[in-house]
Formats: C-alpha cells, sequence, structure tokens
C-alpha cells in the first residue's frame, strides 16, 4: 500500500532505497495521467497567465546542499492552479504523507529576483493543513511559501503529514488560491511546485494496492516458489526413506545368511555390519590396534551407543578358518564368568569375519 512519485521527472532510487516512479508525462492546461500500474494518478488544472510558452515543469542542474538526494530536486511539477495527485487502491487506515519540495526560480541574491514568493495551499484528504515549523496543526486558511520554510534557495524542504484512508483512495491537492507574486523574475512564475512524493502506511498491510493481473501473477509465482518447495521436500524425503529401507533389508539379509551359518551352534549373537564396524575403528585404523595373535589383528573401537569394544578379526593368513572360528562363537556364548570377557557379537560378512569382545584396559584378575 505504499508508493512514491518523482514528480516532473524520471524514475529515481534515494539514497535510503525509495524507488520514485517517474511522473514525467506532458501534462497541459487541464489533463490526467495513472500510471500503469493503477498505484496512483495525477491530475492538472488551469494556465499560466501571460505566458506564451507555459512550463509545467521545472529543471535545474544546480546542486541542493542540505540533502544527499540532489537529483531528486532537480525536477519539479508546476501547476498555475490546482495540482492533484491520487493514491489508489489503498488499505485502509493512517498512513504518513511525506510531500519535499525545492524552490529554484527566486535567487539568493540582493537583487529584485530574489524577492518573488510562490506561496500555495495544501490539502490531503480535502482537509486544509499545514505542519511546517511554527505553524499549528489545521490552521484556518494556512498558506505555504516553499522559499521561506527551506531557508533559502536551492534548499530542500521535506514536510509529513498523517492522512488517514477511510474509502480505499488518497487525495493530495496543490492549489494557488492567488497568494504570492506572480510575475517575479518572469511572468506565469507562481502556483503550486512539488519535487516528490512518499507515502507509507502507518501499519502492516495486509492487501495488494496492484493491479489484479499483477498481483495473481505475484500469488503464482509464490505458489510456484512453494510448490517446488514441497516437491523438493517430498523428494528428499522419499530419497531418506528409500535408502533407510535399503539398509534395513541389506540388515536383515546379513543376519539372515549369519544365523543360516551359525545354524549348527546353537547360538544367536549380536550381529554387526561391516560398514559399522570400520565406523567404530575409523576403517581399522592402524592408531587403533591393540597387537596381533595367532587368530589375526585386534583392535578398539567404539560402537555407535557409546560402547568401547576390542575387534578380533580372523586374517586371511591365519591358522584357524571358518570352522574354529564358528566354534570360538559357540563356547564364548555358552559359558559366562566374571573372569571370562563378554562377547557382545559378530560379524560374518562375505569373507570378513570378526568377534567383537567387551573392552578390557591391562589390569590384573583382582581389579
Amino acid at each position: 500500500s505504499s508508493f512514491a512519485i518523482k514528480c516532473g521527472g524520471p524514475q529515481i532510487t534515494s539514497s535510503t532505497g525509495i524507488v520514485f516512479d517517474g511522473e514525467n508525462e506532458d501534462l497541459g492546461a487541464s489533463s490526467y495521467y495513472m500510471i500503469n500500474t493503477e498505484r496512483w494518478a495525477v491530475s492538472n488544472n488551469g494556465m499560466f497567465l501571460d505566458n506564451n510558452n507555459p512550463q509545467f515543469t521545472q529543471n535545474s542542474s544546480s546542486q541542493f546542499t542540505n540533502t544527499l538526494d540532489s537529483n531528486l530536486f532537480q525536477t519539479a511539477r508546476l501547476s498555475p492552479v490546482s495540482l492533484r495527485y491520487y493514491g489508489l487502491g489503498l488499505q485502509n487506515g493512517n498512513y504518513t504523507v511525506n510531500l519535499l519540495f525545492a524552490e529554484s526560480a527566486f535567487p539568493d541574491s540582493p537583487k529584485w529576483q530574489s524577492v518573488g514568493r510562490r506561496i500555495f495551499d495544501i490539502y490531503v484528504q480535502a482537509c486544509i493543513t499545514n505542519n511546517v515549523n511554527s505553524l499549528s496543526p489545521a490552521t484556518p486558511n494556512a498558506i505555504y511559501d516553499v522559499y521561506m520554510y527551506s531557508v533559502g534557495f536551492h534548499l530542500e524542504l521535506s514536510v509529513n503529514f498523517t492522512a488517514n484512508v477511510s474509502h480505499n483512495f488518497l487525495e493530495i491537492h496543490l492549489y494557488w488560491a492567488g497568494k504570492g507574486t506572480c510575475c517575479i523574475p518572469a511572468q506565469g512564475t507562481y502556483g503550486p511546485s512539488i519535487s516528490a512524493i512518499s507515502v507509507t502506511p502507518d501499519f502492516v498491510p495486509t492487501v495488494c494496492n496492484r493491479p489484479p493481473g499483477m498481483c495473481s501473477r505475484k500469488k503464482k509465482a509464490m505458489s510456484a516458489v512453494i510448490g517446488i518447495s514441497v516437491a523438493a521436500a517430498v523428494v528428499i524425503i522419499v530419497f531418506l526413506l528409500v535408502i533407510f529401507v535399503l539398509r534395513q533389508r541389506k540388515r536383515r539379509i546379513l543376519i539372515q545368511n549369519a544365523n543360516a551359518e551359525l545354524s549348527g551352534t546353537g547360538v544367536k549373537p549380536n550381529i554387526f555390519s561391516y560398514a559399522e564396524l570400520q565406523v567404530a575403528t575409523n576403517d581399522f585404523n592402524a592408531a587403533n590396534k591393540l597387537g596381533e595373535g595367532g587368530f589375526g589383528p585386534v583392535y578398539q573401537g567404539t560402537l555407535s551407543d557409546g560402547t568401547v569394544v576390542a575387534m578380533k578379526q580372523l586374517s586371511a593368513a591365519s591358522l584357524q578358518g571358518k570352522s574354529q572360528f564358528l566354534t570360538e562363537i559357540a563356547t564364548i556364548s555358552a559359558v559366562k564368568h566374571r573372569n571370562l570377557v563378554k562377547l557382545h557379537g559378530c560379524c560374518l560378512e562375505r569373507d570378513k569375519y570378526l568377534l567383537i569382545y567387551e573392552y578390557l584396559e591391562n589390569k590384573s584378575l583382582v581389579e
């Protein structure tokens, strides 16, 4: 519900990031223009007296010293009598109306040209108002003198008003009521002059003030983003689910094969996959090797639940074979004694045969 207008000039982005829509249409004595987004409109009415070449815009190449946005004030919209700006399709509520002015027609010098004054009334929502300097709000017949309140030539002046929108539109009316000078420094130097307008809501808008097509395109784009995000999330979830199912299936097959090999021993120890033991020993890193015997190397490892274990791996060069390996599993599982290390499980995956024991540090039986 916010909008900004660069009156009488092209589109400009201010130092604060506000994008002022260009409003440099050729407005004549009685004309009207509405931007293609239908967010705002402008109308002009009146003819400059005794001026054969009336200009409805003002241009200056000078720098305005009291602002970071000098180019915002180098063009302005002029009107001989009545200049109106309309905010369209606004959500009802209070808005801050910021009007930006600068006077460049009257030079700051001791010459006679500097005595000119441009004075006009400001109406916001059909109410005459002025909150500049010492003037009190809602002063009857309040007038506006840009030169006097900006305190000089080529100086920026910013004025804020609070306006209540109750019927979805805002009207800003600048009106010349015959006050001020009319022919200094040249004929037709009078009437409203404004450089820019910025309107922002004093609340968080919940509706779109763009044309239906643009709002629907934005909604479609948002819907597309949401749809893509949801689809991506579903694909990721399905992918993770497939991986989980495959791993579970692989583990079931592993256990089934191990139980088949152990069927003659009458025991059913815990079955570990070789991948689990690789993780536990950091891929059987040499730093985790505890020693080596006739059966094969022994590694220290940490299972996924934090249990520290010793893993005895059957070496291909070992004189013991698969039958001795299965016999050891049956024997250790059948005999229970506090002085015997506990068997946590085994691995029988293809040609990988490992026994996983309780890990004990070098201590005596007493300890």
